[in-house]
């Protein structure tokens, strides 16, 4: 009879998770990462069978994560939107090795082949139809503010998850409100 493991996948992932946000992706292997748990590779082995298990497991746990911390609790939106964007810098430039290894290492699992399949996504969808009626503008014109939004913000959010940029959150704000009253007016807002 097979025997029965000790150590939890949530157990394991959650470990890889907090070194991830503290150490960086780099720093974890199945030894180190048993290491931290206090544990044999066995269960490790067990639940993913290699590193490449574990970093897909530990993509997915991150990006769950990762999307908790974003979600919006307004109804509007457009104020949605806005405090998505607020929370996508907050996580650049408060977990930036976790910021670096699902939005610039590319382990979120959303590639994207052009600059359409940013807001492309259903719930994207559903979000310019909110943002078109609350607003009185196309869809299109919503889409276009959610395009330039998501690529201004992510821009800021790169200079401050890769330490280019060093700015306290209020600058990091004003500068992203700046741009979406742009875009808004842009988009005929």
């Amino acid at each position: 009879m097979a025997r029965k493991t000790q150590i939890s996948k949530e157990v394991i992932l959650q470990k890889a998770l907090e070194m991830l946000i503290r150490d960086g992706y780099g720093a974890i292997n199945i030894k180190t990462l048993s290491q931290e748990i206090g544990c044999s590779t066995q269960p490790l082995v067990w639940h993913f069978e290699n590193m490449e298990g574990l970093r897909r497991a530990l993509s997915r746990y991150a990006l769950d994560y990762a999307n908790r911390q974003m979600k919006p609790e307004a109804e509007n939106g457009v104020a949605a939107f806005e405090q998505v964007g607020r929370a996508y810098v907050r996580l650049a430039a408060k977990e930036p090795n976790l910021f670096r290894f699902l939005y610039l290492e590319g382990y979120s699992g959303t590639p994207a082949n052009n600059f359409d399949a940013l807001i492309a996504d259903d719930g994207n969808e559903e979000l310019m139809e909110r943002i078109s009626k609350l607003l009185g503008i196309s869809p299109e014109a919503a889409g276009g503010y959610l395009m330039n939004s998501i690529i201004y913000t992510h821009g800021i959010a790169a200079f401050v998850a890769t330490g280019i940029i060093q700015a306290s959150e209020e600058e990091m704000m004003q500068l992203v409100d700046r741009a979406a009253d742009a875009f808004l007016a842009a988009a005929g807002v």
